[in-house]
């Protein structure tokens, strides 16, 4: 489950915007002291880490993994492979052993603890680890040997988890695919068995989900073309395959969560039930997009019922992440936590499939393979659990940062050329210590943004505004309510 939404630049020139693009992803970075770039002692930690794995003995090569990810990514941390087993399935996910290269306190782990999580948004990326291990030698890339912490998970015939174990194994994907071709392949039934298995097995794990209550917010992407002095950004919208696929990464995080809780030792990812005020706001942010939501019908069966490929049910389920604040994570160590659960999963969940990309994988991943072999845990990961929450909560935080500015950035963009005009939105928020300060949202374009008005800010109500700043350089959108 991604932090949030993320910005991709879909097509881009050497214009004038293109520049603006840049030169504003630069001054993000800036002002939240991040960089692409790392210090020379950690890139040369890195090579010298990259050149000398530990490897495990256990060799599953056999196993024809495949990675799925967006086209252009090269940080796989992910591979898959799905048999029959009965009546029931055997799913094989092979996870980036990034353990294999990083020591505590080494400055690659340093670096890593420094910066928590890889950072997306628009064309830019600054990598929780130096692309020596993220993008090539850690990365499951196709027909390459690699490390890996390998979850065997079987499940009866009505997806319903009865076994798990995860071992470090030597794995070698046989190809890198991305979302529209494994589609495609699906759609046509030329896809390999373990791929058609993906679907039987992705459309069971949904319907689980239904059923006890939990849902998966398919936060949508935005793309972006820019040319010459042009800025243009659409929803793209989600795949099917998309949503198998991160059923199964959610159904390892519910296992890899089970152990950890059965153990009394482990890094959960927690998330409280959302308070009674963001899901009236989500009401009305329902009406400012026009789309019906039953004042009986509960929150998660109104996600469901939302389709992203129109654009402005993909704004709803943006509007919706509101309630995942309060998301955080928990160490424990001889007692559960008392809120061990993630309000939107319906269950206790962990974070163990993205150790490339966060920080706090690999610590829950090393749990994990101690309790199935039944080894002690890593003296490193023990002495590092109490200090993670307050690390990864950071980490978090200045990812939504990041990603926020980059958003505010592309729709300060798109907005630049009307400024003056006038627009039909409705006020879903209103400041507490000024009511004259509140949040609009459009229904043409799903453009979220700060409004200011002469009287109180009409709560819930169908308003004209007026764009009164579109600022690139500020990252400032305003409207101003027309009374």
């Amino acid at each position: 489950m991604p932090s949030s939404r993320v910005v991709r630049v879909r097509s881009v020139d050497d214009g004038v915007a293109a520049a603006a693009l840049r030169s504003g992803i630069g001054a993000i970075q800036a002002e939240l002291k991040v960089s692409p770039d790392f210090p020379p002692e950690v890139e040369e930690a890195a090579r010298a880490a990259a050149a000398a794995p530990r490897l495990p003995e256990l060799d599953r090569t056999d196993l024809d993994f495949v990675t799925i990810d967006p086209a252009t990514s090269l940080d796989l941390d992910q591979a898959l492979h799905l048999e029959r087993d009965g009546d029931g399935f055997v799913v094989h996910y092979a996870i980036a052993d990034v353990a294999a290269f990083v020591t505590a306190g080494d400055p690659v782990d340093v670096e890593a603890n420094r910066r928590g999580e890889t950072l997306y948004g628009a064309d830019s990326k600054v990598p929780l680890h130096p692309r020596v291990l993220s993008e090539d030698a850690a990365s499951l890339l196709p027909d390459q040997v690699r490390p890996a912490l390998l979850w065997t998970i079987r499940m009866d015939a009505h997806g319903e988890r009865t076994d798990v174990d995860v071992v470090r194994a030597l794995v070698r994907s046989r190809a890198k695919l991305s979302y529209d071709e494994v589609q495609r392949d699906i759609d046509a039934g030329t896809a390999s068995q373990s791929l058609m298995l993906l679907k039987d097995v992705g459309t069971i794990r949904l319907a689980r989900e239904a059923m006890r209550g939990g849902v998966s917010l398919p936060l949508p992407e935005q793309e972006v073309d820019i040319e010459g002095d042009r800025w243009h950004l659409e929803f793209r919208e989600q795949l099917p395959v998309e949503r198998w696929n991160a059923q199964i990464s959610l159904l390892t995080g519910f296992a890899a969560a089970s152990l950890m809780v059965y153990a009394r030792i482990g890094l959960l990812r927690t998330l409280p039930p959302p308070a009674p005020r963001d899901v009236q706001r989500l009401h009305r942010t329902a009406r400012a997009l026009r789309i019906e939501w039953p004042a009986e019908q509960l929150y998660p069966d109104f996600i469901r019922s939302l389709d992203p490929s129109v654009p402005s049910h993909a704004a709803m389920v943006n509007a919706s992440a509101r309630l995942l604040r309060g998301s955080g994570y928990v160490a424990f160590d001889g007692e559960v936590p008392a809120q061990p659960q993630h309000a939107a999963l319906a269950s206790e969940y962990a974070h163990v499939t993205a150790p490339l990309r966060r920080l706090g994988d690999r610590y829950a991943g090393e749990v994990c393979i101690a309790l199935c072999a039944g080894t002690d845990i890593p003296d490193w990961v023990h002495a590092a659990l109490p200090g993670l929450p307050k690390t990864l909560q950071a980490s978090a935080s200045r990812a939504h940062s990041y990603e926020r500015s980059v958003l505010d950035l592309v729709e300060a963009g798109v907005l630049a050329d009307q400024v003056g005009e006038t627009f039909a939105g409705v006020v879903v928020d209103v400041d507490d210590k000024d009511p004259h300060r509140g949040v609009v949202v459009l229904h043409d374009p799903d453009v979220e943004a700060r409004v200011v008005s002469s009287a109180p800010l009409p709560l819930g109500t169908d308003v004209q505004v007026r764009l009164t700043v579109a600022d690139v350089a500020t990252r400032k959108v305003e409207f101003e309510l027309e009374v």
